[in-house]
């Protein structure tokens, strides 16, 4: 029997927990593959862009194997874009992470650090590696309303691991935030055919679960 499932890439650069998004999509009816093939890419039904670590390290990474252009002309054709985590921070125009670094360009904002977050005790270390709060932005609509966010209650905890954050030059993409101590930032967003977020979903159990069931049931009324 053929397999009906919706395909979904999901980009191996080498950076990132490739297997826990992996085994997320298939939990929920998907037929993931881990690739880095342009081809396995563009055809796929969506595209996962997950990410852990440097981001000049990654940009470099994506050049070496000529998937820049793709996931721009993806991004272009309209199929669902998930990044993750650092593969949020790559849909950036640029990171200052280590230097100055051009992103993908899909999303107008620029990648910064932490600075001397303040929490009620004082100094909060840097990366932030916790559960946090994810918050609707403000506004007359429900922001998480038609996003892989819709469902979950405002405040649901995520799992965060990071020492940058997007600065978005058009606030109205972001739909979540989140705080670290003082410093409040863009947790996740949504742009036509592109969501991201900074938690890593598959590892934040049954809530995090819900935004791939989000993702899959999305993706099977196309």
């Amino acid at each position: 029997m053929p397999d009906k499932r919706k395909r979904v890439a999901i980009i191996d650069y080498g950076m990132g927990n490739l297997f826990s998004v992996k085994n997320a999509c298939e939990h929920v009816g998907l037929n993931a593959l881990i690739t880095s093939s342009a081809h396995n890419i563009l055809s796929a039904d969506a595209v996962i862009l997950p990410g852990v670590g440097a981001f000049g390290v990654a940009i470099e990474t994506l050049q070496r194997l000529d998937l820049i252009k793709v996931l721009i002309d993806l991004a272009a054709s309209r199929k669902p874009l998930f990044g993750i985590c650092l593969g949020m921070q790559l849909l950036m125009t640029e990171s200052l992470e280590f230097g100055r670094h051009a992103g993908l360009g899909l999303i107008p904002g620029t990648v910064v650090r932490f600075e001397a977050p303040i929490g009620i005790q004082g100094a909060l270390k840097v990366p932030q590696v916790c559960w946090n709060r994810m918050l609707k932005t403000d506004g007359d609509n429900d922001p998480w309303a038609g996003s892989l966010l819709e469902g979950l209650s405002n405040g649901v905890f995520l799992y965060f691991v990071h020492s940058y954050y997007v600065r978005l030059e058009e606030r109205e993409i972001g739909i979540a935030v989140t705080k670290y101590g003082d410093i409040e930032f863009c947790s996740a967003l949504k742009h036509d055919n592109i969501f991201a977020c900074q938690s890593h979903p598959e590892r934040s159990g049954p809530q995090g679960l819900r935004i791939y069931h989000n993702f899959a049931a999305a993706l099977n009324r196309i």
